[in-house]
């Protein structure tokens, strides 16, 4: 089914679309990829991708943003992908808080830019769209565990611009009859996490902590519960999405919660370390209002995708903590070597 396909990822070089990409390449796929100038260096994460000659099996940079429209008419139109996953947003919570007309702008309203090219695009061929939903959109909702049909309360801007992306996204597919889908992924990290969300904030730390970095890790909220899978697993989720016969949203998950003091305990553990010792409260990072638990429920994506997770979370956090002890350890040789060849001393 994907042989000679073309795909479109907004926020290729994020954790998501640098492993999404890694899986369309692998299967053949022509994938083009939507970055934002930037005058320093973003593609890290697909780096090793880069190589590969145009055509199937390779990937292509486009700069470009989803505020601008124009643009992305120019560029979809152009391309004319088989498949658009749309992947970037202002992805941070508490950022959101601070800025949430930005936010909703690329966010919500970025969403809605893409669904309408997408839409002009089926007038010639068949597209298929992927939204990328976000479990934050459930907010304070008191069903638990969470499912397709559960009532959306959001609680920050951010989940709100995500609710009104994921309506677009039905509105689109209902009015124009566009193959368009809404991926609900509940928290999914990885080694290529961001370091400002927590988990890999805390993984981070304690491979800085081992190598001499840094003494102390400043948390907010340690009683939060998240249901947090592997992102390499979740992006499988997201291709089959739109290889169905027909579109539909689905929530993907685990089916099982832990607060960030899981997270310490495991993350510390693995360096035979005490998170007490190491962990203070910060009052800068409490939100103003917060999202204390959330667990889901994919049973729906399990028996019509025939997907489910493989990475239980304390493997994922471990995973975690060794990259980063790694990543760690070769700053430290690096630093470790520029004040051995510093003329000045």
């Amino acid at each position: 089914m994907s042989e000679n396909r073309c795909a479109l990822i907004t926020g290729i070089t994020g954790q998501d679309g640098s492993y999404l990409a890694e899986l369309l390449v692998s299967k053949g796929y022509e994938v083009h990829g939507l970055i934002r100038r930037s005058s320093t260096t973003t593609t890290g994460r697909i780096a090793h991708l880069m190589n590969a000659a145009p055509g199937p099996g390779s990937v292509e940079l486009h700069y470009g943003d989803l505020s601008d429209s124009i643009g992305l008419n120019t560029l979809i139109l152009d391309i004319e992908p088989d498949e658009i996953y749309n992947l970037a947003a202002q992805s941070h919570v508490r950022v959101s808080f601070d800025k949430p007309l930005y936010t909703m702008d690329i966010t919500g309203v970025g969403a809605l830019r893409i669904l309408e090219v997408a839409r002009q695009l089926a007038r010639r061929k068949e597209v298929r769209v992927y939204q990328a939903s976000s479990s934050e959109m459930f907010g304070a909702a008191p069903d638990v565990p969470q499912n397709e049909c559960t009532t959306f309360r959001p609680q920050s801007p951010y989940a709100c611009a995500k609710v009104y992306a994921y309506y677009q996204t039905i509105n689109y597919r209902e009015a124009y009859d566009l193959y368009a889908c809404n991926g609900i992924l509940f928290n999914h990290e990885s080694p290529r996490r961001g370091e400002q969300f927590v988990t890999r904030k805390i993984t981070r730390a304690v491979g800085r902590i081992m190598h001499g970095f840094q003494d102390k890790l400043f948390l907010g909220n340690l009683d939060a519960k998240r249901d947090w899978g592997y992102a390499k697993d979740y992006v499988e989720a997201m291709w089959l999405m739109l290889q169905q016969d027909e579109p539909d949203d689905f929530v993907i998950a685990t089916g099982q919660s832990h607060s960030i003091r899981d997270c310490l305990e495991i993350a510390f553990d693995r360096v035979n370390l005490n998170w007490e010792d190491y962990v203070e409260i910060d009052p800068r990072f409490f939100r103003p209002t917060d999202v204390s638990f959330l667990q889901g429920d994919c049973s729906k994506a399990r028996e019509s995708l025939g997907w489910e997770p493989s990475t239980p979370f304390d493997e994922l956090i471990r995973i975690m903590v060794d990259a980063d002890c790694d990543l760690a350890a070769r700053e430290r040789a690096l630093e470790d070597m520029n004040a051995n060849t510093d003329p000045r001393k």
